[in-house]
């Protein structure tokens, strides 16, 4: 298709020319009348006797012979032979109208040279060369013929020696201008060539950049020492840096220390069936959200084979990565379901037996003895006991949600005032919420929303045992979502404890069996909503939420699904630490 529209472009543009120049003849042929006539008469003042008739029947000839190429450019797209036809077709009028108005002594012999001369536009050098030749020889067997009474002459001049010198002269100048116009006609082409290479170019050039735009990785191109040339598209997209801040700057300012990866693949120590090793590594947007990117490095050859530089393409795998430890933390969660119940029964039927003697030989017991000490210990553990296996049962069998229309402004406050009471909150907390003055309302499950808020207050409590700030956010925000923020300026977490925060008995900040977490994120799932996290060690956690305002039949049916983009946590701050770490993100 595009070879089609290149050839009808050219088609077009060369009938385009031919009716340039049939038109353009016709003018000067009648330029020419009038200027004849203008000659013969002497002055500005015509007269009938003074019309030239040759230049006149010329003219007529001509308007025939317009008629006659437009009618054959409009049936047929030989302009090939139709240019050069006309141009043999123009040569003989010529010859004859310097027959007619005096052979070798013709002022209008000049019209030779303009003819070459407008050849040389259309024909090509050595054609412009020959056609010089051609006019040339119709001048010279002009002269002969007359010169040796084979037709008539008109000229006033019969010596022969006269015309053997007017005809040289005349040879000689076209001669001369037919070879310099068809050096004209050979730079004019080039021109052309030139012109058209360079559109050529220029169209390879927006072909190569929109190929490179449309991939959907990330491609980067640097020199051999790394500085950056190009960064498309997806690049700009993933790593959140414009191709203008990036264009000149090194690539390990951008992925950190890959030169080993570099220097094999300059050095060509990768074996073949390696060419397409990919390597990962951990990388911090400007947000502070930590990716796991996927990359390869290949070497940039020029055209002679000579390594000139570094191709890298990339990829974000957080998602995949996050679906893959949400599938294995699935398997574990199935093996945990199963053993769940009657573990937890097994467990509970000997507590409470445990918990009803001890309470019974309490009360035999005297209340300030070291017995009765030792007893309230027992049983306060047997009650902590009992709130493991709680929760442990809950989050394994968790109950069927009840949604209804809920404000979550008041499921936050009524969270918030209870937290306020409770035995974690000393003097040196301070509880804050930003919540909007009007309603928001969204489809959820009332308890379960509360259950959310509480476990995340107390996670946050926990984390601050010398006191700090608790604050509590509450904003609606695009795409029918609304957002809400724990933040605390406790002791913070390693990229390592982000990782696992909300597995099961997972290492805690608070010292807990991480059951808590688990389960909100369970709740936050259900709901079809995300979890991003933030932590910093000794600064501090933030804990955003994300939740659909209507939840709509496809999110009941997919709620058993892996969302995607459920969490990503980053080490603010600490940017070294967590690409050295596993960095990808667990749903």
């Amino acid at each position: 298709m595009v070879v089609d529209k290149k050839n009808q472009f050219e088609d077009s543009s060369t009938a385009q020319k031919i009716q340039t120049l049939i038109i353009g003849r016709l003018l000067v042929i009648f330029l020419l009348l009038i200027t004849s006539w203008v000659w013969n008469s002497g002055h500005l003042k015509l007269s009938y006797e003074n019309f030239p008739r040759e230049p006149f029947l010329i003219f007529i000839i001509s308007v025939g012979l317009t008629i006659l190429y437009f009618f054959v450019l409009r049936i047929s797209k030989e302009y090939f032979w139709q240019i050069r036809v006309q141009f043999i077709l123009d040569a003989f009028l010529i010859t004859w109208l310097v027959w007619r108005t005096g052979d070798v002594n013709s002022p209008y012999a000049i019209l030779y040279i303009v003819l070459i001369s407008v050849a040389s536009i259309f024909l090509s050098g050595r054609e412009t060369l020959l056609y010089s030749g051609i006019c040339a020889l119709g001048f010279t067997l002009l002269s002969i013929s007359t010169a040796s009474a084979f037709i008539k002459s008109y000229a006033t001049t019969k010596e022969i020696s006269k015309i053997v010198q007017i005809v040289g002269f005349h040879n000689v100048a076209f001669l001369i201008v037919g070879l310099l116009s068809s050096r004209l006609a050979q730079r004019y082409n080039s021109s052309e060539e030139l012109k058209e290479a360079t559109k050529t170019l220029a169209d390879l050039r927006v072909l190569h950049e929109r190929i490179i735009e449309s991939i959907r990785s990330g491609l980067i191109t640097t020199d051999l020492d790394g500085k950056i040339y190009t960064f498309n598209k997806t690049a700009q997209e993933i790593t959140q840096h414009t191709a203008d801040e990036m264009r000149g700057n090194s690539i390990y300012e951008l992925f950190g220390n890959i030169r080993k990866e570099i220097e094999v693949a300059i050095s060509g120590e990768q074996k073949e069936r390696d060419h397409g090793i990919r390597h990962e590594l951990g990388f911090t947007t400007r947000d502070g959200f930590v990716l796991q990117i996927g990359y390869s490095v290949s070497p940039l050859f020029a055209e002679s084979g000579e390594k000139t530089g570094l191709v890298i393409t990339f990829q974000d795998l957080t998602e995949i990565r996050s679906m893959e430890e949400s599938v294995r933390r699935k398997e574990r969660l199935a093996a945990v379901g199963r053993v769940a119940a009657g573990l937890a029964h097994e467990i509970r039927n000997p507590l409470g037996a445990m918990r009803g003697a001890i309470q019974i030989l309490e009360s035999h017991t005297s209340k300030n003895s070291t017995e009765t000490n030792l007893m309230e210990i027992i049983l306060r553990e047997s009650d902590r006991l009992n709130d493991i296996i709680t929760n442990f049962l809950k989050y394994a069998r968790p109950k069927a949600s009840n949604f209804s229309e809920v404000d979550v402004r008041e499921a936050i406050e009524d969270t918030i005032t209870l937290a306020k009471h409770s035995p974690e909150v000393s003097d040196k907390h301070r509880i804050k919420t930003n919540l909007p003055a009007d309603r928001i309302l969204i489809s959820a499950d009332v308890s379960q929303l509360k259950q959310i808020f509480w476990n995340l207050s107390r996670n946050a409590l926990q984390a601050m045992k010398e006191g700090g700030d608790l604050t509590v956010t509450l904003k609606e925000i695009t795409d029918g979502r609304i957002e809400i923020v724990f933040s605390d300026t406790g002791c913070g977490m390693s990229p390592k404890q982000v990782e696992k925060l909300f597995e099961p008995f997972s290492e805690s900040t608070s010292g807990g069996t991480g059951l808590g977490l688990s389960i909100v994120y369970q709740i936050v799932r259900d709901h079809n909503g995300t979890l991003n996290v933030r932590s910093k060690r000794d600064s501090g956690t933030d804990i955003t939420i994300c939740l659909p305002i209507e939840r709509t039949r496809k999110g009941i049916l997919n709620s058993d699904k892996i969302p995607q983009s459920e969490f990503r946590k980053a080490g603010l701050g600490n940017y070294l630490n967590v690409k050295q770490e596993k960095t990808s993100p667990s749903n």
